[in-house]
């Protein structure tokens, strides 16, 4: 009943389409098989950082572009939430999780938006390393593939129309 005295977010529905596509793309098994990307929960959430960080940065080219991104980033841990739920996580433990993942999430969009505005190319690939790869020691040609896919990702977005975006059409390189 509570619920229908809250008013919903205008953006919602474009930020429910928004996250599928950025989860699905998150998921694709060659940031895993061909990439080294550890195949675990902490490497998933790396990737799936990564990708809506990149859209969220895009988000915020757009009019009202801040409550889009917000209602983005509300939606992406609306869904983690229940995950983590599924995992078996206590409810007291959930918002301490979720709480982590969200610092983590703007803790690695900061590093990825400092690195890619850096002129020297090593800093995305350094970001890249410390933020996705992790604790792992990835093959040297596997990281600066990774790098081009994020500069040609980042690009591809911010070309990519209005109503592309809204509708949840997302346009990805080649991984």
């Amino acid at each position: 009943m509570f619920g229908l005295l809250r008013r919903r977010s205008p953006h919602r529905d474009i930020a429910e389409r928004l996250y599928a596509a950025v989860a699905a793309q998150a998921r694709q098994p060659a940031f895993f098989a061909e990439l080294g990307v550890a195949d675990t929960v902490d490497g998933r959430f790396d990737v799936l950082a990564l990708h809506a960080w990149m859209v969220i940065d895009r988000l915020r080219g757009e009019p009202d572009g801040d409550a889009q991104a917000q209602a983005l980033f509300d939606c992406m841990f609306g869904h983690l939430d229940t995950a983590v739920r599924e995992m078996g996580a206590q409810d007291l433990g959930v918002g301490r999780r979720i709480k982590i993942m969200a610092e983590g999430l703007h803790g690695r969009a900061l590093a990825f938006r400092t690195a890619l505005a850096d002129a020297d190319p090593a800093a995305l690939e350094d970001a890249l390393q410390r933020n996705v790869f992790g604790k792992a020691t990835p093959d040297a040609a596997a990281v600066t593939r990774l790098a081009a896919y994020v500069r040609d990702g980042v690009a591809t977005l911010a070309a990519l129309g209005s109503g592309r975006l809204a509708r949840g059409d997302l346009a990805w390189p080649e991984i």
